[in-house]
């Protein structure tokens, strides 16, 4: 196999947390795009990758010295406990060591494993597609998360809704171990797994909380905190995940399992891009709020290694984390450089104008970019039916500025690197999965070009930063997506 894979360490834990599985392989399977990006994270190059005896090893249609094996654990799905989840369409191939960093090597979609639950383990080429692009444009909005370092497609047909095309991806980050992973251990009390599983964590991911007084305490601060920040990231950007199980949350604070995931296009807080998701309690203004509730259950399920006002006190951390880490982002994006009392209010007043008259968050924040103190702003009113609404909030920014006296082309420059031109928006993701069920993959390749430099300008793709028409903003995305 070209590319250097070793043993996964968490082999090393044994069959308690994992089972041997077989690649089940997939009829006229081939390489359809990667990204160079991932690649050089993992210090290979692109032909090594592409090389046809590596495609035979990733099918399974050619031996390796290294054995796959799918990880299992449970978890909290829309509020109510699972018992047993567990790896149903991904295989855990081993890891790549690079620059003094492991990396999990995942393959998702490559059939039947003891967790399948009755499905066929396989992946559509649909959500392959979607989760290839976000994990990459995450990573270029400078979001955490798991990376994807290839798409594999095939002939075989797969059964869904309708008969679709089986692919598969290779998924990328230091550990694939989520919240639901403890929860599998804590609830059918088996304390020895659980504090083997806290153990192996510490020691391959949190290793400066080793010498913590209270290791496991200092280990569940790190991850409530890592996702307070990742909430306040989401929020900033306009990023809804769809479905924040805790078997879908990351212990080391990675946007993780894309499903029916959504960028913002007019801004609506209570935007829910998951129609499976009838309450809401996905929506976008409430991710805050179950990263909190995913972290409280995981503090539940560390209760055994941590006493209780210890878990109490680390979980009352969250919220002024996300609070102070979101306005630093949205400060950002306003180009402001100091800390004002009132910016939560300023903040919040343009939200509300935002919300009232639809209007497009990420063009929005692009053309602020450009505000000037000296003008109307016409291209910014533009966007608002009412344009006097704009007009006052504009006049308590200009004023803000003016206390920092603010450079207008300086600030432009610090407010591109905040704001990006460029999102996945679903009709896009969609039209590229149109033509690459024609086995064209140009406009996947073209998106994956933009979204891993989103704040640049790529005159050549201009029409990707465009509003989106009319049918590209209700795309209903459900967790089959």
């Amino acid at each position: 196999m070209s590319l250097p894979l070793q043993t996964a360490r968490f082999a090393h834990l044994g069959d308690t947390f994992s089972s041997p599985v077989r690649i089940q392989p997939l009829h006229g399977a081939r390489w359809a795009v990667h990204s160079p990006s991932t690649a050089a994270l993992l210090g290979i190059n692109s032909a090594q990758l592409l090389a046809d005896d590596t495609l035979q090893h990733c099918n399974g249609t050619a031996s390796t010295a290294v054995s796959p094996l799918a990880m299992v654990y449970s978890g909290h799905q829309f509020g109510s406990y699972n018992p047993r989840l567990g790896d149903g369409r991904a295989m855990l191939l081993g890891e790549i060591e690079h620059a003094g960093q492991r990396y999990e090597i995942q393959l998702k979609g490559a059939g039947g494993t003891p967790y399948s639950r009755q499905g066929d383990g396989r992946a559509v080429l649909r959500s392959s597609i979607r989760e290839f692009l976000c994990s990459e444009a995450m990573h270029g909005l400078g979001i955490p998360s798991t990376r994807c370092l290839a798409l594999i497609t095939s002939d075989e047909p797969v059964y869904r809704e309708t008969v679709e095309t089986g692919a598969m991806i290779l998924r990328v980050s230091p550990s694939h171990i989520r919240f639901g992973s403890f929860e599998y251990f804590f609830y059918p009390q088996q304390p020895e797994a659980l504090q083997q599983l806290a153990d192996f964590v510490i020691e391959n991911h949190y290793p400066e909380c080793r010498s913590a007084e209270q290791p496991y305490a200092a280990f569940l601060t790190a991850v409530v905190q890592s996702t307070a920040k990742l909430m306040a990231h989401w929020q900033a950007v306009g990023f809804a995940h769809g479905v924040m199980n805790t078997d879908n949350m990351s212990i080391l604070g990675e946007t993780f399992d894309y499903g029916p995931f959504g960028f913002l296009d007019e801004y609506n807080p209570r935007f829910i891009c998951n129609h499976s998701d009838y309450s809401g309690r996905y929506a976008f203004d409430q991710q805050p709020n179950i990263g909190l509730w995913n972290c409280n259950a995981l503090a539940h399920a560390l209760s055994p290694l941590i006493p209780i006002e210890t878990l109490r006190e680390i979980l009352q951390g969250y919220q002024p984390i996300i609070e102070q880490h979101y306005l630093q982002l949205m400060r950002a994006k306003l180009g402001l450089q100091t800390a004002q009392a009132d910016d939560s209010a300023l903040i919040g007043k343009l939200l509300a104008l935002l919300q009232q008259f639809a209007v497009d968050y990420t063009i929005f924040f692009r053309r602020l970019c450009g505000f000037s103190t000296q003008t109307n702003n016409a291209s910014i009113r533009d966007l608002f039916i009412d344009r006097e609404s704009f007009d006052q909030w504009a006049a308590q920014y200009r004023s803000r500025l003016q206390q920092e006296n603010s450079d207008d082309a300086l600030r432009r420059e610090r407010m591109q690197r905040s704001n990006p031109k460029y999102i996945l928006r679903n009709y896009l993701a969609q039209q590229a999965i149109d033509l690459a069920q024609k086995n064209d993959f140009s406009m996947v390749q073209n998106l994956l070009q933009v979204l891993l430099a989103p704040f640049d300008e790529h005159p050549t793709f201009e029409a990707f930063a465009a509003f989106p028409p009319e049918w590209g903003k209700h795309l209903e995305i459900s967790c089959s997506s």
